[in-house]
This record gives C-alpha cells, structure tokens and sequence, in this order.
C-alpha cells in the first residue's frame, strides 16, 4: 500500500502541474459563464437552462481531462525511460497502474470539486438558492470520470496517446448512446434480432446510469435504488476494466 500510495501521490503532483489541465478549467468556467446568454434566448426557466449547461459541462469537460490525462499516463513513463528503472525495483506491475490510477482520480476529484463550487457560487449569485443536490449530481459526475480514468489507462497500455484518447473517447459517446439501444429493442419482433441487440446492449458501457441532470435540473425525487444501482454499476465496471489493464500490462516487456 504505501508503494501505491507513493506512485499516487507523485501522479497527482504531476498531474496538476500539466497546463492541458487548467485549460480545460478555463474552458468549462467560461463555459458554465456563457450559458447565461444562452438562457436569455431560449423560452422558460433560463436558470434551469443554466443549471442544464453547467452540469454538461462539468460531465464533458471532466471527460476530457480523464481521457486527454490519463492516456499520457503510462506513455509518459516508457518515453522518459523511467519505467525501466521502476520494473526493476521490488515493484508489482498492478501497484504501478493503481497507483497511477489513484493518483489521477485524486486530481479529478479537485479539479470536479473546483468547478461545481464555482458553479454553485454561480447558480446563487443569478438568484437560485443553494441547492445540494448540484452536489449529489456532481459526485455521479465523478464516478463516471473515474470509469473513464481506468478506461484511458486501459487503453494506454498498448497504444500510443492518440490511439488511446480516440478509443476513451469513443467510448465516452458510445455509453451516452448506448440506452437507445432500449427504444429499438422495444420495436424489434421477439426472435434472434431482438436477443443480439439485447446483448449488445449489456455489452455496451452505459454512462446514463451516472447522468443525474434531468432530475436534478426538473427537481424530480431520485430513488435511493437508482443512486446505489448506478455507484453499483460504477464500481464494478472500474474494476473490470482495471484488471484487464493490468492482465494486458503484465503482459508487456520492460526488460
């Protein structure tokens, strides 16, 4: 633990001097910022209309920092040639994955904790009182981007930067998109049609399950079934993805 906690720690001080970072932030401020013109055009509650885009941005531009982040993880690390000296220490491959694991998901949690605190400034300062429940949002928000996290490294340890962020980004579109697969289920005739698009369906990630901005934007109640499902859902997806990150690391040569 302590090797781990070690390789966390020196990712999180490298992680939050990355500028790419902070770019991002900028981009998500100003973002949350101008989505108060926008309500001024559209018809309706513009405040809902801002508390819709704030909450998009924080999902998407968290998104991006875990992806454009945690695919240069390991590349990192092998172009520098400092993986070589690692392997050869009294290290296990997995303490250096979760440990690179940990210490960018430490990074996202401040800078997610960053922008919702802003936002929520934001919210009342145009009028809406406080509203915890941006909070709750923001925390599913982060379970994602940690999903998202473990799949960037997945995909880093064999591919190059590039390769990687395409494939997590492609990911991250295709588990929004995923759930209307249910709508074509519905029309689809019982038969093998109908069970193949079923499978695909449970094959398919499905990050709707952390997407909590209807309910919280419409002040609809939200189960506590649907809140332990989906951290449920999250916690063992990462997991899955994690050790298939490091069955495939194992497997690579630093010698």
């Amino acid at each position: 633990m302590r090797r781990i906690g070690i390789i966390a720690l020196n990712t999180f001080r490298e992680a939050v001097r990355d500028r790419v970072l902070y770019l991002l932030l900028f981009f998500a401020g100003a973002t949350i910022l101008l989505s108060r013109v926008l309500s001024l055009l559209t018809v309706g509650d513009r405040v809902k209309v801002v508390m819709d885009v704030g909450l998009a941005a924080l999902s998407f531009f968290g998104a991006l920092m875990a992806i454009l982040i945690g695919t240069s993880l390991v590349f990192k690390e092998i172009d520098k040639k400092t993986i070589y000296t690692l392997m050869s220490k009294p290290l296990h491959r997995f303490e250096f994955l979760l440990g690179k694991f940990l210490g960018l998901a430490l990074t996202l949690l401040v800078m997610i904790s960053l922008m919702t605190v802003f936002f929520q400034a934001y919210l009342i300062l145009l009028g809406r009182r406080g509203d915890g429940r941006v909070f709750l949002a923001a925390l599913y928000i982060f379970l994602e981007v940690v999903l998202l996290t473990a799949v960037a490294i997945l995909f880093s340890t064999f591919s190059t930067p590039i390769l990687a962020s395409l494939f997590s980004l492609s990911f991250f579109l295709i588990g929004h998109f995923s759930r209307g697969l249910q709508t074509l289920i519905r029309k689809v005739p019982a038969g093998f049609s109908r069970s193949s698009l079923r499978l695909l369906y449970l094959i398919l990630p499905d990050l709707e399950n952390f997407n909590l901005k209807t309910e919280v934007v419409h002040g609809l109640p939200i189960p506590a079934n649907l809140l332990l499902t989906s951290a449920a859902y999250g916690l063992f997806y990462t997991l899955f993805i994690l050790t298939l990150a490091v069955i495939i690391f194992r497997r690579r040569d630093f010698t």
